[in-house]
């Protein structure tokens, strides 16, 4: 697992994106009810609605990967490692005004993509399928973005976005890896690893017993497995993989033993996990530290979006995206079912961690959803 990630890459990635303006240790909510109610020790959930403004933890991988590509392009164009305090020096913003970046995303990599590109001086591309509604879309163009709209799904953008950038020489800053792309990728999940850090000091010793993470590619959800193991070794809790059903490649793969894609349109409201490819870096980690994969249907979320914003769970209000409650709603469907809450072995004294990975990341959708009882 070393071999992929590692402890001392992530702290690097902290030390640079602690300077950063706006940085901000996030909350790690105790939804002391919901624990109550399924009759659990504690229930954990590290709450990214205000990462940097942008509402959601791919701020932190984004941006880092814009940020580490162009320290790696200035060294090669001039032989000098910069920090990023010298990155504000002209000819280092020369060199980046030519150092284009560009991705495809659903929403909120490309916002992160974007707001890392307009932080650093580069141009940024980002492209989107025809399923990204015009909130998602605005909110990026809002960082000086050119927004490139691509017909089909997800995996769609992302190949055009590759052609697009072999023919002009841009670099693709992508949280999903294939051979021959594999350290970019890396620098994205490293940034992510800022919250795994930021959550050990706030459980002071707690070590869980099952973290839930939703999966699209898979990034956070492999960069959560090598942190949590490599750190807590034989102590590691067990990790449950949660996707919407019609994107369900990590829980196909792992159903097949090797890394599978799955077709179709991928529709799911979760719109942060509608992938159809597995990232070939975050397959190797799953395979290995993934204890249970399951799917969820999108008709389930919607409460939980409402239980969080009315404080059903817990003694605060919290506010999260579709994307944020499959982790959530994937332990109440478990905890539904006595059989298998046994044998995943959740029991009173069980310390479940989840991860609620955006907030309101589109505004419109989310106002349906808590004021017009929207259900899809």
């Amino acid at each position: 697992m070393k071999k992929i990630f590692s402890i001392e890459e992530a702290k690097e990635a902290k030390k640079v994106i602690e300077t950063w303006p706006g940085y901000g240790v996030t909350p790690l909510r105790s939804l002391d009810i919901l624990a109550s109610e399924i009759s659990v020790k504690k229930v954990f959930y590290k709450d990214e609605a205000s990462r940097f403004g942008l509402g959601s933890f791919k701020a932190l991988g984004g941006a880092y990967a814009v940020y580490s590509s162009l320290i790696d392009h200035i060294y090669e164009k001039t032989g000098q490692r910069i920090t990023l305090s010298q990155l504000s020096e002209e000819k280092f913003q020369n060199i980046a005004k030519d150092f284009v970046v560009a991705c495809a995303t659903a929403g909120n990599h490309g916002r992160s993509v974007a707001w890392g590109a307009e932080l650093f001086g580069c141009p940024c591309y980002i492209y989107l399928h025809s399923g990204v509604g015009k909130g998602r879309a605005d909110a990026i163009a809002r960082y000086g973005a050119e927004i490139v709209r691509v017909d089909g799904n997800y995996d769609a953008s992302v190949k055009q976005a590759a052609i697009d950038a072999e023919k002009n020489n841009w670099t693709i800053i992508s949280d999903t890896s294939y051979p021959g792309y594999m350290d970019i990728p890396r620098k994205v999940v490293n940034g992510y690893t800022v919250m795994f850090d930021e959550i050990i000091e706030q459980l002071k010793g707690t070590v869980p017993t099952h973290v839930f993470l939703q999966a699209g590619v898979g990034g956070l959800a492999s960069a959560a497995c090598a942190y949590f193991w490599e750190l807590w070794q034989e102590n590691r809790p067990d990790f449950v993989i949660v996707e919407p059903e019609k994107a369900d490649c990590l829980f196909q793969s792992a159903r097949a033993g090797k890394m599978v894609s799955v077709d179709g349109d991928l529709e799911t409201h979760m719109l942060g996990l509608a992938c159809g490819e597995p990232s070939h870096l975050a397959w190797d980690v799953l395979s290995q530290a993934g204890d249970y994969f399951m799917t969820i249907e999108d008709k389930i979320i919607f409460d939980e979006i409402r239980n969080l914003a009315n404080n059903r769970w817990g003694s605060e209000k919290i506010i999260a995206g579709e994307s944020a409650v499959a982790g959530l709603s994937g332990l109440l469907e478990l905890c539904n079912v006595d059989k298998l809450k046994h044998e995943i072995s959740i029991d009173e004294n069980s310390v479940i961690l989840l991860f609620g990975t955006e907030g309101a990341t589109d505004p419109e959708i989310y106002h349906k959803i808590i004021y017009e009882n929207y259900n899809g």
